[in-house]
């Protein structure tokens, strides 16, 4: 079973969640990867609007073939409302519990979200990463804040995510022509490395595997099509 560390608890207003993120990200440690990975982990959660129950996946891939090795996904309720930049809140507490029921650790996990690029750059991908202590970095489909240029048109180009002139992420292009996706590290990685693993997840698509097979999974479990993989 794949183990975290229970850093805070859930049940906190919106103005102690605010005040933790404060407190913990002077925990979150922006560096290369100790080793090159073997494993990557896609993280993602669906909601239905107006309801309750979470629907959270992770899908762990062999990152030199993107075969998937194992699956996982939890039916729950979220503990905390819909806020913008306190979604961790309310979404981690079920990718935990969907991670304590893997067989496999991989080596680094990607978040359909934020690392860096967050107003107090602590998005779902630095919080979730100091609970897991593994390096973690976010893709997100949309920007949450953060001012760019548009990146140059083939895959590949990128270009600097600035917020109060400070380096936040990256706007990355993974195909020719499309929209970009919105990197950025979350913990004990560093963008470069976000950015190559994001290219490395290539398989044809906008979004990059991981979190393309996690989104669609979690799509099933909320539509039924997929039994809860924790039962």
């Amino acid at each position: 079973m794949a183990h975290y560390q229970l850093l805070h608890d859930w049940t906190v207003s919106p103005a102690e969640a605010i005040a933790l993120q404060q407190q913990l990200r002077s925990q979150i440690r922006i560096e290369p990867l100790a080793e090159p990975p073997k494993t990557i982990a896609g993280c993602d959660i669906s909601f239905n609007k107006f309801e309750e129950t979470v629907y959270a996946g992770i899908v762990v891939l062999r990152l030199d073939t993107l075969e998937t090795i194992e699956e996982t996904g939890v039916i729950s309720t979220a503990p905390f409302p819909y806020i913008p930049g306190l979604l961790s809140f309310r979404e981690i507490p079920s990718l935990l519990q969907a991670w304590a029921r893997l067989k496999t650790e991989p080596d680094v996990v990607m978040f359909d979200g934020h690392g860096t690029a967050h107003p107090r750059r602590i998005g779902i991908a630095s919080h979730a990463g100091l609970f897991l202590n593994r390096p973690t970095f976010g893709c997100g489909k949309s920007v949450l804040v953060g001012k760019y240029n548009d990146p140059a048109p083939e895959r590949g180009s990128w270009s600097p995510m600035t917020h109060y002139g400070e380096v936040i992420g990256a706007a990355l292009r993974t195909k020719n022509k499309v929209n970009p996706v919105y990197v950025s590290p979350g913990h004990l990685i560093d963008l470069e490395t976000a950015i190559s693993l994001t290219l490395d997840c290539d398989g044809g698509y906008r979004i990059p595997e991981p979190t393309r097979r996690a989104h669609n999974l979690v799509n099933a479990l909320r539509k039924g099509e997929r039994p809860d993989l924790s039962a």
